[in-house]
């Protein structure tokens, strides 16, 4: 039976390819894409502060995006015209008619399959008069399947055909379809199918893949430029000590804010007359600089729109105010970027045993800079200032003679009557909303264990052996402050915001120790004695005492034991053999019960920890709690830094880690090398705020390290089976490469 392949010539299949393609993009795309219009949350608007400056900034986001309304008719109109045709296709397939597929001649001429030739004619002549063409009831399809019923009975081999295989023309070849039109393929039409094919494959399809290459090539993983990745390598390689300020500049020669380099960025006529005038207003701007690209005019122009976000100062609402708005928004992927730079060149110089590029200033300076942007805050301006309504001329009652308040903690510490004595001049509505975004700022619980992981003794740290802080943190609104004198014990807050130890007492105790872990304590005093070893020494001696008082009794006493002891002789030998027996099992099932449970505890801490490494090594969420930001053009979220380092030496020790979705509580695990000499040392573990000023905690810990042992046996971690061995017993073998001298036999 032969094969052939034909194309769809009546476009019935070729409807069902349609209708099937459409059905499968239709409808997941009207599920994720169909807009749909977010319900106000009224206890989020409780939440929202009410000041003139988020007021603005909301007014601003709902304006930032003017074509929204009318992108989302187009995608409804464009998801609706799709349904109508689904819609179309679904009637036009079942319009089909499938009668002539399903061709039965006795059901036509409405006959048993057992009819004679002339109960066939009978029943052809009267279904003729009736659907004949030529008469009032005539119906010209009908009348064809008539015929071509009448011809397939009373032909014999059309009928032995049919009762055979079920077709008049007797077998036929087997065929498949092609779900597309025959006109695709018909000789006049072949010039536009093949121009659509080439305009689709050749033109299209390269010029969308090449452009999207193009793009990607040009960015980093975070959207950053390569050139301005570069760039940032160049200066900070230059510059190993650079201050917050060169960091500023640096920051405003990205090659973002450049027109050559993003299309995005607007040139006006007018900037020639504005920004001479705003370089005017700004001290320390250093606008006659004549490093490339520090010299060049968006660089200046981007470094003065900086300082004055930073210095608070207006700037006109109608360009550069928009400039602004652009710029800023940009500047905290970009001060990550050099973060990551100025990391990657401390490791650097760590291979390259480069000292000069080995300290933490630098990268101190990019985090520091990072609030000061979203918060438009200068470093040396008071935290305070990140509230609503508070300005400079409020700040002179905080910093009165009888009240020291310099920092947001010791603000959020004072009673509810002292913080409303202070902002007595606040209106009820604004002592409010100050009220609700200080309660709403974090408090973090910042504590650390410092411990040596996969080792049998993870409190003794030895030269060169890997060290794990782990970093615990907890997320607390700074409404848990108000009212209290004191919030931790051996805790002082202090002006820059930074938890420190309180001083005056044993350096051990204060500062964070390496902290022997709970389930490896031992428990005081030797083994237990069991009930049964006990109760006879207590009646014994107990009897012993008796015995001396009564002297008169001493003959008959000894009678009776030595009677006793000759009747007990071999029976009290057995009981003694088996209760001995009884407390030795005993004692030792009780050894081995402890011993196991202690190597699960341990196991199972491993476990644990294990799996909190392998937690944090999943994808990061970007989500925490939204800032209190209202000079910032775009929402933001709660970032920190965590890091360790050495402020003896300024050198880092761990990479910092971005920690971007502390909601609740969050632990990371940092791991260092320790000294390879022993001694003494002090580090500190750093934790920084990416979104507010004065919210940086650092914590003290000492390492006591030790002389590592001269020789390393095999370690537990270390044994392993080897796969290969056939026969178990191998492993005993004297001759093994892993077997020491001390392993062989005598005999050798």
């Amino acid at each position: 039976m032969g094969q052939k392949f034909q194309y769809d010539e009546s476009g019935g299949t070729f409807f069902y390819f349609l209708l099937s393609f459409l059905a499968l993009i239709l409808i997941p795309v009207t599920i994720f894409y169909w807009p749909r219009k977010k319900k106000p949350d009224p206890d989020q608007e409780k939440k929202e502060c009410k000041c003139p400056g988020c007021l603005l900034k909301r007014e601003y986001l709902q304006k930032a995006e003017p074509w929204r309304e009318t992108k989302n008719l187009l995608i409804k109109f464009v998801i609706i015209l799709g349904w109508l045709a689904l819609i179309f296709l679904v009637y036009k397939v079942s319009q089909f008619d499938y009668e002539m597929a399903n061709f039965d001649p006795y059901e036509i001429l409405r006959i048993s399959p057992g009819s004679s030739q002339a109960e066939i004619k009978k029943a052809y002549r009267e279904l003729a008069k009736i659907l004949h063409p030529d008469k009032d009831t005539g119906d010209e399809k009908e009348f064809m399947k008539l015929s071509k019923a009448h011809q397939a009975l009373t032909d014999e081999e059309s009928r032995r055909n049919w009762e055979k295989y079920g077709n008049p023309d007797g077998p036929g070849a087997m065929s498949f379809g092609i779900a597309l039109p025959s006109w695709i393929v018909e000789k006049e039409n072949s010039v536009w199918v093949l121009g659509l094919y080439a305009l689709v494959f050749m033109v299209a399809l390269p010029i969308v893949v090449g452009t999207w290459w193009y793009r990607s090539i040009k960015f980093t993983g975070d959207q950053v430029l390569l050139d301005t990745t570069q760039m940032y390598y160049y200066f900070f390689h230059k510059t190993p000590h650079m201050a917050l300020k060169r960091v500023i500049m640096i920051l405003a020669a990205s090659l973002e804010f450049d027109k050559k380099h993003n299309y995005e960025i607007i040139e006006r006529q007018s900037d020639n007359e504005e920004v001479p005038q705003l370089i005017k207003k700004l001290p320390n701007l250093n606008e006659k600089n004549k490093e490339r690209p520090l010299c060049y005019l968006y660089s200046i122009k981007a470094r003065a729109i900086i300082h004055a976000h930073l210095g608070r100062v207006p700037l006109n609402p109608n360009t550069l105010e928009q400039d602004r708005r652009y710029l800023i928004a940009k500047c905290p992927y970009l001060i990550q970027e050099q973060v990551n730079c100025v990391n990657q060149l401390i490791l650097l110089a760590y291979a390259q045993k480069i000292e000069h590029l080995l300290k933490i200033g630098t990268l101190e300076n990019c985090m520091k800079l990072c609030p000061m942007i979203v918060q438009a805050l200068w470093d040396y301006k008071s935290p305070l200032l990140q509230l609503p309504y508070i300005n400079d001329d409020n700040l002179k009652y905080f910093l009165s003679k009888k009240r020291q308040i310099k920092s947001l903690q010791q603000f959020a510490q004072l009673k509810s009557d002292e913080r409303r004595h202070l902002l007595r001049s606040f209106s009820d509505d604004e002592y409010e909303n100050v009220m609700k975004v200080l309660g709403r700022m974090p408090f973090i619980d910042f504590q650390i264990t410092v411990e040596v992981m996969d080792d049998d003794n993870p409190t003794e740290v030895t030269a060169g052996a890997i060290v794990t802080v782990t970093v615990h943190l907890t997320r607390n609104d700074m409404s848990t402050l108000f009212g209290d004198e004191t919030v931790i014990e051996n805790t002082e807050i202090t002006e820059n915001g930074v938890e420190e130890v309180k001083e005056g007492g044993d350096a051990e105790s204060d500062a964070i120790a390496v902290r022997r872990p709970a389930w490896l304590k031992q428990k005081r005093g030797g083994g237990k004695k069991t009930k049964k070893s006990t109760k006879p020494s207590r009646s014994a001696g107990n009897v012993k005492s008796k015995a001396e008082d009564s002297p008169s009794t001493e003959k008959k006493t000894k009678e009776v034991k030595i009677k006793h002891e000759e009747e007990s002789d071999d029976s009290g030998e057995e009981s003694d053999a088996d209760t001995n027996e009884k407390d030795d099992k005993s004692s030792g099932d009780e050894s081995v019960q402890k011993s196991n449970n202690e190597d699960g505890d341990q196991e199972w801490e491993k476990f644990r920890k294990l799996h909190e490494q392998e937690k944090s090594l999943e994808g990061k969420s970007k989500s925490s709690h939204p800032v209190h930001c209202p000079y910032f053009p775009q929402d933001k979220q709660e970032y920190w830094w965590t890091y360790i380092c050495d402020r003896k030496s300024k050198t880092l020790l761990t990479a910092p880690y971005h920690v971007t979705s502390l909601v609740e509580k969050e632990t990371i695990h940092l791991k260092f090398t320790a000294p390879l000499w022993p001694c003494v040392c002090t580090f500190t573990v750093c934790l920084r705020s990416d979104s507010y000023i004065g919210f940086d905690q650092q914590k003290d810990f000492t390492l006591d390290v030790k002389q590592a042992p001269a020789a390393i046996t095999a370690h537990p971690q270390w044994e392993f089976e080897d796969s290969e061995e056939e026969n178990p017993l191998e492993k005993a073998d004297p001759e093994s490469e892993y077997t020491t001298d001390e392993d062989l036999p005598d005999d050798e």
